[in-house]
């Protein structure tokens, strides 16, 4: 696999205009002729590099910046300052030749014509974007069989239900074989089934097919599924790129011991925290960059016969909720102030 990088920005930087309205009504005269105007800083000196056939989580609170981070991507914003640069095109500048090369599914958003069977909306797609027929019959094939299509593929798109309605338009997204996909909150509101078979096929379409894959979301389980690399947004500055091993370590690793011993008294452990005993089943809590399981082990298997043992790290989003709350406490970037017009720092609550 070609690890040339595919996706490049430096020094990224997007902030936007709000008009501030006063709520009162002697104030709507003055606020017409001199509006007061706050910028917000989406995206602050970004620099990110994505090499081909990477599957790169890209995840960050609201407001840090992802949806922004992507549009810019997607050529359907340009930066402020900065360069972006896609398969060494630029997005806005190359538009019309850069979008044969990508494809894009926004979870809140559809392409399906609402009132047409979703084969309709395919095969407009295959004349208007001037894909060649044997192409897309190809392709076709392909995400009709993995995406389970078949079932739904003459239907009505208002008709189908949410997941049904996101493999239509992952299916649509890629008929003209992009080299690299952008998806924004692609399992938004899909139930467990309908989420496991999305994060099945993004594998296997990465796998197959050595697709490059962009994908943000909330749900930070999904995103350690599917990717090996992890890239942190707060307000508008990447605060993290790497595996996600390495994000847990960026919080305290705090990991759940139960040990099952044949006595039903408790061992006492050095450097764990009983938190519940009960039958012979202990629960303890213990900081795993503290002190080795192994040490635990040894301890109660000196003052119990043991039966079983399970351990459990912390769930990701526990791990990033506690990041979250670290980076909340920290000043955010503020915007330099154009003219007279006054200005407030802040998140972008459309990034």
């Amino acid at each position: 696999m070609s690890q040339d990088p595919i996706v490049e920005l430096h020094a990224a930087r997007k902030v936007y205009r709000q008009t501030q309205r006063s709520e009162r009504l002697r104030d709507v005269f003055s606020g017409l002729l001199r509006p007061r105007v706050r910028h917000v800083v989406a995206l602050d000196s970004v620099d990110l590099t994505i090499r081909r056939g990477e599957v790169v989580a890209y995840a960050g609170p609201n407001g840090a910046g992802k949806s922004t981070t992507v549009k810019l991507l997607c050529g359907l914003l340009a930066p402020d300052a900065g360069t972006v640069r896609v398969l060494g095109m630029d997005p806005v500048a190359h538009r019309t030749r850069y979008v044969g090369h990508i494809g894009v599914v926004f979870g809140q958003r559809t392409e399906l014509w609402w009132d047409q069977p979703i084969a309709a909306t395919y095969e407009w797609k295959r004349i208007v974007w001037d894909v060649p027929r044997d192409r897309y019959e190809r392709m076709l094939g392909f995400v009709r069989e993995v995406l389970g299509l078949d079932e739904f593929f003459n239907a009505v798109a208002r008709e189908l239900s949410l997941g049904q309605r996101m493999r239509a338009d992952l299916g649509l997204a890629l008929l003209h074989e992009p080299e690299i996909l952008f998806l924004d909150e692609p399992t938004l509101g899909l139930d467990v089934l309908a989420k496991r078979q999305m994060l099945a096929f993004i594998r296997e379409l990465n796998r197959e097919r050595q697709m490059t894959v962009l994908v943000t979301s909330h749900d930070m389980s999904d995103l350690e599924q599917l990717a090996g690399r992890i890239v942190m947004v707060h307000r508008g500055a990447i605060t993290f790129d790497g595996p996600f091993d390495h994000l847990r370590r960026q919080a305290t690793d705090q990991r759940r011991l139960v040990v099952h011993t044949s006595g039903e008294l408790a061992p006492v452990l050095a450097g764990a925290e009983l938190v519940s005993s009960e039958r012979g089943q202990h629960a303890y809590t213990f900081d795993a960059t503290q002190i080795h399981l192994s040490t635990l082990l040894g301890e109660v298997a000196a003052h119990a016969d043991v039966l079983d043992v399970e351990t459990h790290r912390p769930a990701i989003d526990e791990v990033v909720a506690e990041l979250y709350t670290r980076w909340q406490a920290t000043a955010s970037p503020v915007a330099p102030r154009p003219g007279a017009a006054a200005s407030t720092a802040g998140s972008a609550s459309t990034a």
